[in-house]
């Protein structure tokens, strides 16, 4: 059984998942919550559901689905949202026997819906199908994973590929050698049959090789991916992984100076640009969060003892609202949990220009 988790820290998980896609999209297969926290009503087609339905599943109003697919649409066509008109229209209407007089009609299967339960923020049902994938979820990385029967299955393909070039290379290859030598009538046949034969033994080498080098890496993987790995790093080497982003996206003098006497500040530097650049780096628990006072701190630092032109405050864990407003009135950029995972992964910060 998984460990009881308060509300509280179901409720700040949720901003984790609204804000970080890598996130959604590893939950999406997991369509069989919707029905576990309320009964989805489906087209007779049994696959499908309209607008109306999707709000009225989620007790809120048709507009305000309207407006979080207009935000989200290109997400929401990945997973299956599509608007019928003309005769695709007419033809599904005959197909699955709805009555509407309506020249368009939105689409959504389970899968899009789920997608919108992660989107969708001023919804009850929506917060408890986020708050129910996220238990699921922590389950799932908190339960040991029994993988010796997956290596015991590796070791014996890699035994029988092993044996099998062996038998191609010392016995099958050689026997069309002699029989090329001494055949006059089917020596063209034999030729190539054995390039053949050479090719399957090249590519079981080049097959032994991969898995090999597979698993070699397998234990030194993130379990689950880019986030996990730093959630595992203590604050020094969280600090150091930033100035090595920093460094990536074109930073100059930077100098992690974490710790006692860095006055508020882990990180300075100068951007791509030669601007004077400070970082506050937080590496907390996903289910805490950055407050107002937090900025508060970082912004008397910045701004009177360093009189920086650029301040980035980078978070493992969500900003609270009024931290968010606070930082852009005092012109601070927010790195937060969803942010920072799309940085490491490769994409740079604009303010870093």
């Amino acid at each position: 059984m998984a460990t009881p988790r308060t509300e509280g820290q179901n409720v700040i998980n949720e901003s984790v998942l609204l804000e970080s896609k890598s996130l959604r999209d590893s939950v999406l297969d997991r369509t069989d919550v919707l029905d576990r926290v309320k009964a989805l009503s489906l087209l007779p087609d049994g696959m499908h559901v309209t607008t109306a339905m999707v709000a009225a599943y989620f007790e809120v109003s048709r507009k305000a689905i309207e407006s979080l697919v207009l935000d989200h649409r290109e997400e929401l066509v990945a997973n299956g949202y599509r608007v019928l008109a003309g005769t695709e229209l007419t033809s599904f209407k005959e197909v699955s026997g709805i009555q509407s007089r309506s020249r368009s009609l939105a689409l959504y299967p389970r899968r899009a819906v789920l997608n919108i339960a992660m989107l969708l923020r001023d919804s009850e049902v929506a917060r408890q199908v986020r708050v129910y994938l996220l238990d699921m979820e922590y389950l799932a990385r908190t339960q040991p994973v029994d993988n010796s029967v997956h290596r015991e299955a590796i070791s014996l393909d890699d035994r029988i590929d092993q044996r099998i070039t062996h038998i191609l290379g010392k016995t099958v290859v050689p026997m069309f050698n002699a029989l090329i030598e001494t055949s006059g009538e089917h020596r063209k046949e034999l030729i190539a049959l054995r390039a053949g034969v050479q090719r399957i033994e090249r590519r079981l080498h080049q097959h032994n090789a991969r898995l090999k080098r597979l698993e070699g890496v397998r234990d030194d993987r993130p379990a689950i991916g880019v986030m996990a790995a730093m959630d595992a790093m203590n604050g020094k080497t969280f600090e150091r992984h930033i100035a090595k982003l920093l460094i990536r996206d074109g930073c100059t003098n930077v100098v992690v100076q974490g710790g006692h006497g860095d006055r508020g500040v882990d990180i300075i530097g100068l951007t791509a640009g030669g601007r004077r650049l400070v970082v506050q780096c937080k590496r907390w628990a996903p289910y805490q969060t950055i407050s107002s006072p937090d900025i508060q701190k970082f912004i008397g630092s910045a701004k009177v003892l360093y009189s920086t032109e650029v301040a980035l405050y980078v978070a493992t864990c969500p900003f609270t609202p009024e931290a968010l407003k606070l930082a852009e009135e005092t012109g601070i950029t927010v790195v937060h949990r969803g942010g920072l995972e799309e940085w490491s992964a490769g994409e740079p910060l604009k303010v870093l220009e």
